[in-house]
């Protein structure tokens, strides 16, 4: 008697978004976001790093990309920019202490709400310092995995959870493509913001000044390791698709901010150009199972 023969569903593929770090520069997710709201590209999965974490976190929680984008150009305001730094003078493991970033998140996306509560499944990445090893945060109260994820280091004090003491994940992990296809993806696209090596001048003027220049080198090393590193990475997760947003190089991580409308419209330019070849990947197809017995 002939085996029965079993149909699978005509489904889509389950859709991952992974946003990278990038300080100002990662405001160029907003612009994605916007595009894949408008072009009703699905996104069934988000993982995010620093700035790439912040916007994740944001929109995992309902947060429209129209909404976010107002509120951000709102925020870059200097009065307003001016409320989220804490700087002190007492002893501490950053610049800033971190407690009024934590104060806006919570106004902003409550105070105890958790990712179990989030209208999409997020994970956001951190690095713990005391075992130096990657941390992927799924539970618990979102601001404060938020804080970790974007605590620069010394820029910010390290966000103390559970055994953890908790920073910046970037510094492993700028852009989690490989956390997202843990989380279930089938398609990832990941967005990497951050400097190109090669887009940072030379300082080589002679009436430089000299701690311009020391500065400049360090940035450009700095920019080198983390390129080297997000390329390394990228490679193992094998992404389906890199959007690189084209963010002007003289826009850091730091010193972009003013330009949040420029930096806004690449992540939009950059959606728009994948969008051809994201429709094909994300269409529905026909999934057959294995037959009983079959090898």
């Amino acid at each position: 008697m002939a085996k029965e023969q079993h149909y699978g569903l005509i489904r889509r593929p389950l859709v991952g978004l992974a946003l990278g770090g990038g300080g100002a520069r990662g405001l160029a997710h907003i612009g994605v976001l916007k595009v894949f709201e408008r072009e009703n590209v699905p996104i069934d999965y988000l993982a995010g790093t620093s700035m790439g974490g912040i916007v994740a976190a944001f929109y995992a929680a309902g947060r429209p990309a129209e909404a976010l984008e107002a509120e951000v150009m709102n925020l870059m305001r200097p009065r307003n920019l001016l409320r989220l730094i804490d700087l002190s003078l007492l002893p501490r493991a950053g610049l800033f202490s971190g407690e009024r970033v934590r104060q806006y998140l919570a106004e902003e996306l409550g105070e105890d709400l958790t990712f179990d509560q989030l209208c999409i499944p997020l994970a956001l990445t951190a690095v713990d310092l005391i075992s130096g090893k990657e941390v992927v945060l799924r539970e618990g109260v979102v601001i404060d995995a938020v804080r970790a994820t974007s605590s620069f280091p010394a820029v910010f004090d390290p966000v103390e959870i559970g055994p953890y003491r908790l920073v910046d994940g970037g510094v492993l992990n700028n852009v989690p493509a490989d956390v997202v296809r843990r989380l279930g993806a089938e398609v990832v696209v990941a967005v990497d913001v951050g400097l190109d090596f090669y887009d940072l001048a030379l300082v080589d003027n002679p009436g430089t000044p000299p701690t311009t220049r020391v500065a400049h080198n360090a940035w450009r090393a700095e920019s080198l390791m983390s390129e080297v590193l997000v390329r390394q990475r990228l490679a193992a997760a094998q992404p389906e698709i890199v959007l690189h947003p084209r963010i002007p190089g003289e826009i850091s991580a730091f010193s972009g901010f003013n330009e949040a409308a420029k930096i806004v419209a690449a992540g939009e330019a950059a959606a728009v150009e994948a969008l051809p070849r994201l429709k094909k990947l994300v269409r529905p197809r026909l999934r057959l199972p294995r037959l009983p017995g079959a090898s």
